[in-house]
């Protein structure tokens, strides 16, 4: 799965780890369409479409290292961040098409911090659910 920080994501985690900024206390994993492509220069979650209907609701995820797994390999220069299983079950009709999954972090205005692509349009059928795992960002030292 295609996955990237945006600038704004990779800013807020300079601005929290270097200058103890406004740490969110929770951060919300969101389905968007489409209909916007998301790109690095995506600021907040207004700019996109976000999936609505079928019971749908963004989940929450804590700042802890339940939801979160924060690994380093010196060997390859590699700092890595792997998110918990998310897992969506369609209430009430088809849950999608729905083509990404973006991290926002709990301000008044969600900031999108990161951005993974599910390759494709994806929907699942009534009560059926749609886990997205292995949703891993990568950051290499040059």
């Amino acid at each position: 799965m295609a996955s990237f920080a945006t600038n704004r994501g990779l800013f807020r985690l300079l601005e929290i780890a270097m200058q103890n900024e406004n740490v969110p206390t929770n951060f919300t994993a969101h389905l968007v369409t489409n209909a916007v492509i998301p790109t690095v220069d995506t600021n907040t979650l207004s700019e996109l479409t976000e999936f609505s209907g079928s019971g749908y609701a963004p989940i929450t995820l804590n700042r802890n290292t339940t939801d979160f797994t924060v690994s380093e390999d010196d060997t390859q220069d590699l700092a890595g961040l792997l998110i918990k299983d998310l897992i969506w079950t369609a209430s009430g009709g088809d849950l999608g098409p729905v083509h990404y999954v973006v991290i926002c972090d709990d301000a008044p205005t969600p900031n999108v911090l990161f951005v993974f692509d599910l390759g494709g349009a994806k929907t699942v059928s009534d009560g059926q659910p749609l886990t997205v795992e292995e949703c891993i960002i990568e950051a290499r030292q040059p």
